[in-house]
């Protein structure tokens, strides 16, 4: 880290740039409300003014959901730069060196991810792959770039899970106080943030895949795998069986594009498998709101639906925490990719994201890659109140979504 960037530890900080950090257990994670105390992550990894002004600018183009960024996208801004690069390719025989690991994560370069990535991740029909161009574009983005690489399709968000204590919410409103100098609007914003449950969230969408994954086993037309997945739902006694037959749930593998694509699902759901992916984000995103809601969170706002556990997450806009004191600002988003891990034990799993778009010959510097453990990666930031898990849909033929993942190498 350079010196010079002490001095800017509250810089703004924009879409692309993700987070990691050293956290306390699952249940502090999901129930702690000292959270806040962590800061923000320009508070705690320091970005110059410089830094801010091209994060921000990059990330113009990709505020539209489910619209990816190109290289020919890029929004410019007064002496702003594009100095994103894609890594160079990796020789596919060349083997990972170690990661740096320290508490719950463990960090490398995203040169030597690729290394890694090809030699665990990138198996298709068996056999080893080099990761592409394109993909390495992908990559290039940091957090949304890890996802976005292994998913294949930029991810849309629309098919989300979290889990919110609304009796722990109503309660904590009726027999507590704001705390000194904290106003109404901090006060439930904040208890609202501590009543949302990422452990159980994460639960949630680990279920609901699994039964998709059950009803994609043989189902060799749509009709069969809507058929055998409303049978694994009505034997479960699933409040999502009563979901519309258009609506996100039940459309979630037609729309998805690798579906549709000879060398992916070829229209034959049982050559897909259903995967999890998790982003964090402010809840206080309706700009023409409250501006308190902004800067404290929105109460009301992404909650799941208490019987199905769905989050509506169309009015996602990846809008940043509004700043309710001088020099602060906040980052907008974290992706974290799971992929279809089946350890038992959701504290042993191992969540995959990045610092910050790679930019190796510019003051951000080079991207690194994080292994974060679930406690490590469901605690977040200062920057968020919100923390889903997605489930999407990629050919059973990847291997970016292995059973195990075995934190740093070897």
């Amino acid at each position: 880290m350079r010196k010079h960037r002490r001095f800017l530890a509250f810089a703004t900080v924009g879409a692309v740039v993700c987070t990691a950090g050293l956290i306390p257990s699952v249940s502090q994670a999901a129930d702690s409300g000292d959270k806040d105390e962590k800061g923000s992550y320009a508070a705690t990894h320091g970005l110059t003014a410089n830094d801010v002004k091209n994060i921000n600018a990059l990330n113009e183009s990709a505020l539209t959901p489910g619209q990816p960024p190109s290289a020919g996208s890029f929004s410019r801004t007064p002496d702003s730069v594009d100095d994103r690069e894609t890594p160079p390719a990796e020789p596919l025989d060349r083997m990972p060196d170690a990661y740096r690991a320290y508490g719950g994560r463990a960090t490398t370069v995203v040169n030597n991810y690729i290394r890694k990535w090809q030699q665990e991740y990138s198996h298709r029909d068996g056999k080893k792959q080099q990761m592409t161009e394109e993909q390495r574009e992908k990559l290039s983005y940091g957090c949304v770039g890890v996802t976005w690489a292994n998913s294949g399709p930029y991810p849309t968000n629309k098919l989300a899970f979290a889990y919110f204590d609304e009796n722990k919410y109503n309660n904590d409103l009726k027999n507590t106080s704001p705390r000194p100098d904290e106003t109404r609007a901090e006060f439930e914003g904040r208890i609202a943030k501590d009543s949302f449950d990422e452990g159980k969230g994460f639960k949630r969408a680990r279920d609901v895949a699994s039964l998709m994954n059950k009803a994609l086993e043989n189902a060799h037309d749509e009709g069969t795998y809507i058929d055998n997945l409303k049978t694994e739902l009505t034997n479960n006694n699933d409040a999502l069986l009563q979901e519309d037959t258009r609506s996100n749930f039940y459309s979630a593998l037609r729309n998805t594009p690798a579906f549709k694509e000879r060398d992916g699902g070829n229209y034959d759901p049982s050559k897909m498998k259903a995967v999890i992916y998790s982003k964090h984000f402010w809840s206080g995103q309706n700009q023409r709101g409250l501006s308190d809601k902004r800067k404290y969170g929105d109460p009301e706002a992404f909650r799941p639906d208490q019987g199905t556990g769905l989050v509506d997450m169309s009015k996602d806009r990846s809008i940043p925490r509004s700043p309710a004191r001088p020099g602060e600002s906040w980052v907008n988003f974290d992706y974290g990719w799971f992929g279809a891990q089946t350890e038992a034990d959701a504290d042993k799993t191992i969540w995959t994201h990045g610092n910050h778009y790679h930019a190796p010959n510019s003051d951000l510097g080079p991207m690194h890659v994080y292994e974060s453990k679930f406690r490590n990666w469901s605690a977040g930031y200062a920057d968020f109140d919100r923390g889903t898990y997605m489930i999407t849909f990629i050919p059973k033929s990847w291997n970016t979504a292995p059973a195990k993942v075995k934190q740093g190498w070897p």
